[in-house]
């Protein structure tokens, strides 16, 4: 390779501290990149800083933070920031690699391509760990379900989401989706993959080994997608529609064909790094392998498999095209590694070697186009670290003075139920769902009808129970407060379907990083997962930072959504969450609670969001936890189903929904003392959860609660006749809330 002096070919914008703000960077960092280099950086140079140096790749303003995050212990195998997934032990050789990262952006401006390669993402970063991928989830915020556009978005967002998951053979078996205004502008998309690898066969993320060869295979690279991570990087606004070449496009049959390919080379032994091209393309996987192997790199672009003609070496570099990997293997592999790839129909070309020293270095037609340090570019190197500013918001002095005492009591609490079960916060998501496979391959167990979806583990007796969880509205009220229930909520999920919780990945969707009330939200909801994280004994694997949520009218809610996985360890502990036995007992495990704040009754009856979080108790939620888990691993309980979003009211109705035969339920015996039977009903206290038992395990049941010192109630009976009541307040046929719950959603797509 040619080792001439930095030129350019043609004519090119001159570098300038105008072109670098341009670029995203601010004077100082420029300033700072004149002092690494010892000169003007060419203008590929600053495409490069420009990409990696953005909050979407080294996450400067949120680095310091996250490293307060547990991210050690339990049976973590692979921690955050060490690969591009989290790795967990979970017995017999296997260990299960899980992600979740955000779209937002791109869903904003292309809701179809930028979900489907919101999935397609983060599947590569799953399978180039040596995982193949079993399952996908995803977690999406949208606005109101009334305005045309935000119709449009999560009718095109599902679409993506479903057609490239279907395509590419991983069935989409979990997530949540929630509606709020701050959402219509800039929905959130976040897609989490989960996949199973052998514990001998983890392939890194690394360059190394002087000498050893560099390889793209995959699609070929055009120009879509280029400045993707800094277009991540800022506010939505009109101008965003302008940035359509921003948004990347995918091809999940290509992507199939990858994973095939990929897993065969690893399997072979054959590879000694690899890494996926996703934000900041082959820019980022070149310097991040390079750096984690204090390696340095050289790249001739011209060896690069083009689609389209006379691309720059600042669009090479830049391009986000999908479908592409890069990997690094011994001179002697590679005609063994090019012979798989070209099997499966992939471009496969040698573009450098590993080098010593710790410099990236990129030719083009014979030219130094650019020399970087790669440690200067790296999260955890020598990108910037920020401590920005934090302002407790003022909107909580206002929000937190609402007097649930106000609130008038309502006449009917049978049309308050069914205006709940219709809430689109509630109601039942099947319109989105029925357009993803949550059955192809087999593996999937207990979705729809569980707390978290189950996903078998072929050749053993296991199963891993998965979810995403996250309620904005908590966090915005009580950012702390709230992010430990999005942990809490996420185990209790996982508790009720037989698992065991393991550990998290979490994606971080805030706004302005520079204005001090939304950096306050950030480091308070960061510090609550770490509360939570430790007393649950679930270390963060990874995820994301998605900052710049907002419009030019006001910024998202606070939505700091967790991705939970936990292991079943023996098929037979998979639990329902629906009653199925007429005669079984109906418990609710913890305490009654009358708490409103941020409720969806609270929004139903006033349209605002206000008040408090509910309270929470960290140990308190962990042994209840451990008493649930325990029960169904005595084969105790019948069916188990968490109180969350309207209340206990809610949850009871959902109880009855989901047999296949006529059931209800009569609930007999409600706690002395309610001071409001409609907070009682509806309100969102924590850690509850409602069993059923069979009637001859009752005393056995009650006798295991009081030794564990859990607070319980025997409600009542599940019935034969399908109707729910609840003492004088409630009394309709299932088939109502049936018809309310299902409708609801299907009814305003349609209008």
């Amino acid at each position: 390779m040619s080792t001439q002096t930095l030129t350019e070919t043609k004519p090119e914008p001159k570098v300038t501290l105008e072109l670098a703000l341009e670029h995203g960077l601010t004077k100082e960092e420029y300033e700072k990149i004149l002092q690494i280099l010892g000169r003007v950086p060419t203008y590929t140079e600053l495409g490069i800083y420009s990409v990696m140096w953005s909050e979407h790749c080294s996450y400067k303003n949120s680095i310091a933070m996250l490293k307060t995050l547990p991210r050690s212990g339990g049976r973590l195998l692979v921690g955050a920031g060490e690969e591009n997934a989290g790795l967990i032990d979970i017995g017999d050789g296997l260990a299960v690699a899980f992600k979740i990262e955000s779209h937002n952006h791109p869903s904003a401006v292309e809701p179809y391509q930028g979900a489907a390669t919101g999935v397609g993402g983060i599947m590569r970063d799953i399978f180039t760990m040596g995982a193949r991928p079993i399952a996908s989830l995803n977690s999406l915020r949208f606005g109101n379900l009334t305005d045309k556009r935000v119709k449009h978005l999560f009718k095109n967002v599902v679409k993506g989401i479903g057609d490239y998951g279907n395509s590419f053979g991983v069935p989409t078996v979990a997530g949540e989706i929630y509606f709020d205004d701050c959402y219509r502008d800039n929905p959130l998309v976040n897609a989490m993959a989960v996949g199973i690898v052998e514990t001998n066969k983890v392939a890194k993320a690394i360059a190394k080994g002087l000498g050893n060869l560099v390889l793209i295979v995959g699609s070929s690279t055009g120009r879509d997608g280029i400045h993707g991570a800094t277009f991540a990087s800022e506010e939505i606004s009109e101008a965003s529609e302008a940035k359509r070449p921003s948004v990347q496009v995918g091809d999940p049959f290509t992507e199939k064909l990858l994973l095939e390919a990929t897993l065969e080379a690893i399997g072979q032994g054959l590879i000694v790094g690899i890494q996926d091209m996703g934000a900041a393309g082959l820019t980022c996987s070149s310097t991040e392998m390079s750096a984690k192997g204090n390696s340095g790199m050289e790249m001739n672009l011209d060896n690069v498999p083009l689609r389209e003609e006379a691309m720059t070496s600042y669009e090479i570099l830049l391009s986000e095209s999908q479908e592409r990997m890069l990997l690094v293997v011994k001179p002697e592999n590679e005609e063994a590694v090019s012979k798989i790839f070209r099997k499966w129909d992939l471009e496969v070309s040698v573009i450098g070697k590993v080098t010593g020293g710790e410099f990236v270095s990129i030719y083009q037609n014979g030219e130094l186009k650019a020399k970087v340090p790669a440690e200067t570019l790296v999260l955890g190197g020598g990108a910037p670290v920020y401590h920005r500013e934090t302002k407790e918001p003022t909107y909580l002095a206002t929000v937190k003075q609402f007097d649930p005492g106000t609130l008038p009591i309502p006449n009917d609490f049978n049309a308050v139920l069914l205006k709940l079960l219709a809430a689109p916060n509630i109601a039942n998501k099947g319109w989105a769902t029925r357009q993803y496979d949550s059955k192809v391959r087999s593996n999937t167990v207990a979705e729809p009808f569980s707390d978290a979806a189950i996903i078998r583990l072929k050749g053993t007796n296991k199963a891993l129970a998965v979810k995403t969880d996250c309620n904005g509205r908590y966090v915005y009220l009580n950012p702390r407060r709230g992010a430990q229930i999005a942990v809490a909520e996420s185990a209790r999920n996982v508790v009720c379907t037989g698992g065991l919780p393991l550990g998290i990945t979490n994606c971080l969707n805030f706004g302005n990083p520079y204005d001090p009330e939304v950096y306050w939200q950030f480091k308070e909801a960061v510090g609550g997962i770490g509360d939570a994280c430790r007393v649950f004994e679930t270390p963060v694997t990874g995820g994301n930072v998605s900052f710049y949520n907002e419009s030019p009218d006001a910024a998202v809610y606070p939505t700091p959504v967790i991705g939970m996985v936990g292991l079943v360890e023996n098929m037979r502990h998979v639990t329902r969450n629906y009653f199925s036995n007429p005669g079984d007992i109906i418990i609710l495990l913890g305490k009654f609670g009358e708490e409103v704040g941020g409720s969806e009754y609270l929004y139903q009856a006033t349209g605002k969001v206000i008040g408090d979080a509910p309270g929470l108790d960290l140990n308190y939620e962990k042994r209840l936890q451990e008493l649930c888990l325990k029960l169904i691993r005595a084969g105790i309980i019948t069916s188990a189903h968490d109180v969350s979003e309207g209340g206990l009211a809610v949850s009871l109705a959902e109880s009855c929904m989901g047999s296949g035969q006529p059931i209800g339920a009569a609930i007999e015996r409600l706690p002395d003392g309610i001071q409001r039977l409609d907070f009682a009903l509806f309100g969102e206290s924590q850690s509850r959860i409602i069993i059923t038992v069979r009637l001859d395990d009752l005393t056995r049941t009650e006798d295991m609660i009081k030794s564990d010192d859990i607070d319980f109630t025997v409600l009542g009976q599940v019935t034969p006749e399908p109707r729910l009541i609840i003492g004088k307040a409630i009394n309709i046929p299932i088939e109502s809330a049936r018809s309310a719950y299902v409708n609801a959603i299907p009814t305003l797509m349609s209008e």
